[in-house]
Formats: structure tokens, sequence, C-alpha cells
């Protein structure tokens, strides 16, 4: 199963997240790489230098992930940008106006 906007799937379970101790916001589609990280620095008592591996791999997928999410960012205000185009030539607003302005 796939999250909403992203291409990959869900490998860690939410039973192994909690049994883990994985931390709510770390419970994305990296999870299954964070869970042997997390062991191996315990293992390890943190020390920087060790675990290279595991850091390399969970990192990467966190980037992968954040420039899928850009990119599909940068599509949509591209299609927003046509379409206001179309309408009034006028260049799309970074701050959205309020009920009250």
């Amino acid at each position: 199963m796939a999250a909403e906007g992203t291409s990959k799937k869900m490998i860690a379970t939410q039973a192994e997240m909690v049994e883990n101790r994985v931390p709510i916001p770390y419970r994305d589609q990296c999870a299954h790489l964070l869970i042997p990280l997390n062991k191996c620095r315990q293992a390890e008592l943190y020390l920087p230098w060790k675990c290279e591996n595991e850091r390399h791999s969970y990192e990467k997928c966190e980037y992968e992930l954040v420039m899928e999410r850009m990119l599909a960012m940068q599509k949509i205000r591209e299609e927003a940008k046509l379409k206001q185009g179309k309408k009034k030539g006028q260049p799309i607003p970074l701050i959205p106006n309020t009920a009250n302005a």
C-alpha cells in the first residue's frame, strides 16, 4: 500500500513500528530502514562512525521522498499558474487572501 502522493510502498507495518518504538513523525515509507538503524545505534552506543551503511540508506530514502513531494508540488504550481494565466494574467500570490482581508 503506497501513501498518497508517493510511489513508495509502506514496508514496515504499524505493529512493527509500535514494537520498535518508532516515533510517530518518523512512521513513513522509510520506517523499515529506521528500525535497523536505531537497533544498530543502540548496540554501538550511538558512535557517529558506526552504522554508516544503515544511516546512508535511511537518509537516501528520506531524500527521495522529499524530492518526490517537491516535484509533485511543482507540477501543482505550474498547473495553477496556467489556469490563473488564462483567467487574469496575474501571478499566484504567495500568501492567500483571508476572508477578512
